[in-house]
This record gives C-alpha cells, structure tokens and sequence, in this order.
C-alpha cells in the first residue's frame, strides 16, 4: 500500500505535457509563482563576479549601483512582457514562436535558443563543480586541482547535474514549489555570507574612485542587460503557459522585473564593492574561488553551499526551458527524456572546459556577447507581433504540415525571417569579441557595448515596415 501511495505521488507530480498548448481550464497559475521562480533563478553567485566587470570597466559604485537597477530591472521587464505570451497561449516561447516565423522558419531561432540554454548550463555547473571541489577539500583534506583530480571532479559534476534532473525532470509543478521553498533557505545563506563581505570591503577605495564617462555607463547597462534578462527572455512563456487568463499583464511584468531584480541589484552592487578595494576579483580565473579568500576560514562551508544552491535554482529553470525548446526543434521524445539529453550535452561540455580547457570564464563572456545579438533579433519580431496578435492557434503550433495555419510560405514566415536574419547581420557589424570585429564595432555604438541595441531597433523596425506585425493574428 505503501509503495501504489508513493507511486501515485511521483506520478502526480511528474509533468507529462510537452510542449502543446495547456487547455485554458488547467491554467490555474497566479504572479506570486513567477516572482518566486525569477527570485530563485537569480540568487546566483555569477552576480558578483557581474559587479566585479563593471568596476574593471571605470565604473565608480554609485554608477555600477544605477547600472544594476536599469539592467537589471529593465531587462526582466522584457521577460515579464514575453511572459504575456504564454499566458495567452499556454504554450513555451519559443512554440508560440512558430507563428511567428511559421513552423519550419523557426527553427533558426529555435536552435539559437536552445544553444544559449545549453551554454548557461554549462556555465552553471562548471561553477557548481569547482564549489563543490572547493567543499571537498575543506571537508576531506587537500585534494588538489579539477585536472590534477579527474575522477573526484567528473564526481562533482555528476552531483550537480543529478540534483538538476531531479526537479526539471519532474516539471512545472515540482519546479515551482522547489524554486520558492529552496529560496528562503539559500536566499538565508547568501544574507550571512554578504555580511561577512562586507566587513572585507576597502571603504576608501569606494569612496575615492572617479566615476567613469557616460558612454562607459551605458555599456555596462548592456553588459548586465545581456547577462542577465536577455539571457532569459527565450524562457519566459515557459514559466508563464500554466498562469490563469485572468492575470493582468502588469503583474506578470512586475513578477518578473521585482522578483530577479531584487536579488541580481545587491549582488552585483555588492560585486561592484568587493572589486573596488580587490581589482583581481574581476580577473579572477575562479570567481568563486576569489571570493571565497576573501572570507575567514568559518565562513567557508556555508559560502560554498550559498554558491552551489544558487546556481542549482538557476539550473532548475534552465534545463526545464532547455528540454521544452529541444521539444520544440522537432524532436520526437517525451519532455523527461528532453530534459535528459540535454543534461547529458551539459554534463559533458563541463567535463571538457574543467579538465581539458585552458580557460572557462574568458570564453563564457565572449558567449554572452555573441548570443545576446540572436537573442535580442528575436525579441525584436516577436514582442512587435505580439502588438497586433491577441491569441494563438493550438491547433496550428502542433501542425508542422502545409496544413498548418502558420505555414505561411513553405513553413517560413518570410517578413519575419528577413528581419531576424538582417538585423543578427547589423548588430555583429557593431561588436567585438575574441573570435572577429565589427566594420562597425568602433563607432560610438560599437565602443559603447550597444550592439544588441541596434539589433532590437533593427528587427522590430524592418518586421514592423513589411506589414509583418499587422498580419491576421490566428
């Protein structure tokens, strides 16, 4: 009796739905859910080393503090907006967004999605897996480096991505009880750890550092915008497809922008003030390693847990998106299995860039910056088609025939594709990174990190002039 009980529990809790549309009468979900999600999602560690960059780049505190507020808040404002997609049509983002781009045309946005989720995965556990080797050596001895331990490092990999597949593999439901309790508990240890930061920071240094130009605060909005929301903004409606019809979009903006932008403003302000008194936390090959000097020997344990469940909660959603957007690429397995293979993908690429990889973290930030311009494309047409467009049709996002409501032209919604495609084109012109330079990169725009600001004028602009954002919205 015992075992059908426990069963039952585990089935009930599982999501078996993938990506169709949930029927209007299970959207029972209110905004209080989503605050805790992005909450939980954002109480990551990666925060100070965000601060720590601004310092690097010229920024005084007071100005890494309003860059904070207006990149942080102001991007997750987005991610509410990409919210009220899904709550009009109960579907993931990146499903809803077939009609868009129609069912075959966006495929290119879809695999760009998925990439960045995978990327950001990696990055997570990567930073878990040297917190947790870190964790070991405190609690068992010296054990010595990731490549000097291979055996006990893949170890540490292996755990985070198992306490991972738990939880997005059980889904939406389990995620979001998960995400909200696991907040106040780690959300505590992050308050005790901070606090003890904060007695390290050089008061003097803060205090006497020349503020930076106004181009350099500008571009440190976009490199908090584009680590931070930008990044999310493809997982947004996933969250969102199990809120009821009634909520108001306002709330489900302010779930978002309120809920990541309260822990991602005193992390990376607190990174900001740690990197004025210590410059190197910036260049640090091991940002949680860095860190974790700058605390007393007691401080350790609990800093190293703080940092590991951090990055676990942002973990959860992620992996969750990832699995709902390889769904979405056409491949036919059940959500779980989804949510498998791409931790498996991550599980790997982790291994490679802790035991094989001269660096990790220079090429995270080149990663940030060349899917941001992607990303931010797509975010263009989309949030302008959602202008015009009040519902979707279930029928026709499941339907990858010519029968589809949303073929349009050979399954490409061509307005839509062209404004993408160019506007990617226009804003890589503005960039620069380790792999290539822009012809445009050291204009004003280009030297002031707003290339993904061109790119979102770009796609919205050129999709909104063919008529795109004015076609019948199914």
């Amino acid at each position: 009796m015992v075992r059908e009980t426990t069963t039952e529990t585990v089935e009930s809790a599982l999501e078996i739905r993938g990506i169709e549309p949930v029927p209007e009468g299970e959207r029972t979900g209110h905004p209080m859910q989503l605050f805790w999600v992005w909450f939980a999602a954002n109480i990551s560690i990666l925060g100070l080393p965000l601060g720590a960059t601004l310092v690097a780049e010229g920024l005084a505190f007071w100005q890494a503090a309003i860059v904070a507020v207006i990149g942080s808040v102001g991007s997750f404002a987005i991610v509410g907006v990409v919210s009220i997609a899904g709550r009009r049509g109960g579907a993931p983002g990146l499903t809803l967004s077939r009609a868009v781009f129609g069912v075959h045309g966006n495929a290119g946005p879809t695999l760009v999605s998925l990439i960045s989720r995978l990327g950001w995965e990696t990055v997570n556990t990567t930073t878990a897996a040297f917190a947790l080797l870190s964790l070991f050596t405190i609690l068992f001895g010296t054990v010595g480096e990731a490549k000097a331990t291979p055996v006990l490092t893949i170890v540490c990999i292996a755990i985070f991505e198992l306490l991972t597949m738990v939880v997005s593999g059980l889904g939406h439901k389990v995620l979001v009880a998960v995400q909200r309790w696991a907040t106040w508990i780690f959300g505590a240890l992050n308050i005790v750890v901070a606090i003890s930061l904060v007695t390290t920071i050089d008061w003097h240094a803060v205090g006497s550092a020349s503020p930076a130009p106004v181009g350099v605060v500008i571009a440190g909005i976009g490199t908090i915008a584009a680590g931070t929301g930008i990044g999310w903004a493809n997982a947004a409606a996933d969250m969102s497809r199990y809120q009821s019809p009634a909520v108001k979009a306002g709330s489900l903006i302010a779930s978002a922008s309120v809920g990541a932008g309260i822990p991602l403003i005193l992390l990376i302000s607190l990174g900001s003030l740690l990197a004025a008194g210590d410059p190197a936390l910036a260049e640090a090959g091991d940002p949680v390693a860095a860190i974790r000097a700058m605390l007393p020997a007691w401080m350790a344990v609990p800093y190293l847990i703080a940092a590991v469940g951090g990055l676990l909660l942002s973990n959860h959603l992620s992996v969750y998106s990832a699995g709902l957007t390889t769904l979405t690429m056409g491949i036919n397995i059940k959500r779980v299995y989804a949510v498998a293979v791409d931790v498996v993908v991550t599980f790997l690429g982790s291994i490679y860039f802790m035991l094989v990889a001269d660096s990790f973290y220079d090429p995270f930030v080149t990663f940030i910056s060349l899917l941001a311009i992607p990303i931010t494309a797509w975010l263009g047409v989309f949030l302008t088609d959602m202008l015009h467009r009040k519902s979707y049709d279930p029928v026709g996002l499941m339907d990858m025939r010519s029968s589809s409501s949303y073929w349009y032209r050979g399954g490409v919604e061509p307005r839509a594709f062209f404004a993408w495609a160019l506007a990617i084109v226009v804003g890589y012109l503005f960039s620069s990174n380790d792999f290539f330079t822009g012809l445009l990169a050291e204009t004003w725009f280009g030297e002031n990190g707003l290339g993904w600001v061109i790119t979102f004028v770009i796609s919205a602009g050129v999709y909104a002039l063919l008529g795109g954002s004015r076609k019948v919205a199914a």
